[in-house]
């Protein structure tokens, strides 16, 4: 039985055609929006080409203004995505440990950092703790709240993907480590862990799409991403919301490679588990023939 006949049933022609009718309206109701903010835009001389000009003739545009701003919101998330990766790997199984301790002071970091607002971690960081760290540069901190904040919240979120991807596995593949002489963490490390990463890959990929998107809250602390240069060119253009239009084009174009790669994993993935799961039981091979034992005819009678 398909996942598609259990989560729900086949719609049927009437379902379908109101399915249609549905998404027509829907396209009707998008555009009539649409074309509402356009001509508002336009009566307001918003799509003027003097506005729009300078974003195909004026190399600084790009150079001094909005490449610049791309390139801190890359970094900010690079950083933050790298090390967001390492802290979930490590209170992931901290969570997972044996050790009640351990398994307790992870979680409450955990949870804690999950529900705190990325934004007020920023500010708290940024406005607070960095600037009285002489250790980091004035002109660094911006750069190292939003890293902190991204790493924390968005580690906090990848130690719950690693919690549930080792505790979603088969409890067959634990029993496995731990009957060929694996200890506990042995058999996290090894047997378990390396599976449910594989597995909850597309779901880290899309996290760091959140982690990208956040990365604009740096506003708020003067950091200087995409958002705060394209409110710079705004201003020195006078183009102030098609600066921001264009801006917002670039982290939708952003957010839409990292989906679209989080899609194509996920497709490999399951060709890859579909291949081993067709190719499983014809790896063996063909069966060995079974010697066939004879036992010894009793005495007096004569084997046939």
């Amino acid at each position: 039985m398909s996942a598609q006949a259990v989560l729900f049933d086949a719609p049927g022609p009437r379902a379908r055609a109101r399915h249609r009718i549905l998404t027509v309206l829907g396209a009707l109701l998008v555009l009539a929006v649409a074309f509402v903010v356009v001509r508002k835009m336009n009566d307001a001389g918003q799509l003027d080409s003097a506005l729009w000009t300078p974003f195909l003739t004026d190399p600084a545009v790009w150079s001094e203004y909005l490449l610049l701003g791309l390139w801190a919101t890359v970094k900010a998330a690079v950083f933050s995505i790298a090390l967001a990766g390492a802290f979930g790997l490590l209170f992931g199984t901290g969570r997972l440990s044996h050790n009640a301790a351990v398994r307790w002071a992870c979680g409450v970091i955990v949870e804690f950092f999950r529900a705190v607002p990325v934004l007020i971690m920023m500010l708290f960081l940024g406005f607070g703790v960095y600037p009285t760290i002489d250790a980091i540069p004035d002109s660094q901190v911006p750069l190292v709240a939003v890293v902190t904040a991204l790493t924390l919240y968005n580690g906090s979120v990848v130690a719950e993907l690693v919690r549930a991807g080792v505790r979603n596995l088969p409890k067959g593949q634990g029993e496995a480590g731990l009957s060929i002489g694996l200890t506990r963490g042995q058999t996290l490390r090894l047997v378990q862990l390396p599976q449910a990463l594989r597995h909850m890959l597309p779901a880290l990929i899309g996290q760091f799409v959140v982690a990208l998107k956040d990365s604009a809250l740096g506003y708020a602390i003067l950091y200087q991403e995409l958002l705060t240069w394209g409110k710079t060119l705004g201003s020195a253009y006078s183009n102030t919301v098609p600066a921001y239009l264009v801006v917002a084009l670039m982290f939708i174009l952003l957010n839409v490679g990292l989906t679209h790669l989080a899609m194509a994993v996920d497709r490999r993935m399951s060709r890859r588990l579909g291949d081993q799961g067709a190719a499983g039981p014809l790896a063996t091979g063909p069966e060995p023939e079974l010697e066939v034992l004879h036992a010894a005819p009793p005495p007096g009678r004569t084997q046939p």
